[in-house]
C-alpha cells in the first residue's frame, strides 16, 4: 500500500469537491464536447474529437488521482502535535539571514501545497529543513538559487 496522504478537514473536502464536480459536470461537458465532434462525420480526421478524447483520458486520470489520494488519507488537526516545534500545519515565521527579509509559511501535505498561498509542503527542501524544529534555530534549505538559511523567528497553530 501506498504512504498515507495527510490532509486538512479543510484539505480533504475541497478534494471531495472537486472529485464530485469532475464526475458530474466534468464528465457531462467531455461526453457534449465528443458527441459534437462525432456530429460532423469521419473521426479518423477530426482534430476536435481526438482533442474531446484526449480531455477525456486527462479528466479520468485526475479523477483516479484524488481517488486514490482519498483512499489513503488521514485527516490532521494541529492541536495533535506539540507546541514549540515545527510539525505539519505549524505556522513559521522566518528570517532570511542573507537578506533579512522576514516570511511566514504554513506547512501542509504535498496535495495542500500553494505558494501563492504561502502553504509549503513539508516535502519541499525548506519543510524538511523546518521539521521538528524550535524557535531561534537556524536552518538551511538547498533551493535551485543555492542555499539559503532561515532562522525561525515564530512558531504557532
Amino acid at each position: 500500500m501506498s504512504a498515507p496522504v495527510y490532509l486538512t478537514k479543510e484539505g480533504l473536502n475541497k478534494l471531495e469537491d472537486e472529485l464530485r464536480h469532475l464526475k458530474t459536470k466534468g464528465r457531462a461537458e467531455i461526453a457534449e464536447k465528443i458527441a459534437y465532434a462525432r456530429s460532423h462525420g469521419d473521426l479518423s480526421e477530426n482534430a476536435d474529437y481526438d482533442a474531446a478524447k484526449h480531455e477525456q483520458e486527462l479528466l479520468e486520470m485526475r479523477i483516479s488521482k484524488i481517488e486514490s489520494t482519498l483512499n489513503r488519507t488521514q485527516v490532521i488537526d494541529p492541536k495533535e502535535f506539540p507546541e514549540g516545534k515545527v510539525y505539519i500545519l505549524s505556522n513559521v515565521k522566518l528570517r532570511n539571514k542573507k537578506n533579512n527579509s522576514e516570511i511566514t509559511y504554513t506547512l501542509v501535505s504535498e496535495e495542500e501545497a500553494d505558494f501563492m498561498s504561502a502553504k509549503l509542503a513539508v516535502n519541499s527542501p525548506l519543510g524538511k529543513a523546518l521539521l521538528g524544529k524550535a524557535t531561534g534555530e537556524t536552518v538551511s534549505a538547498k533551493v535551485p538559487a543555492g542555499i539559503i538559511e532561515y532562522e525561525i523567528l515564530d512558531i504557532w497553530k
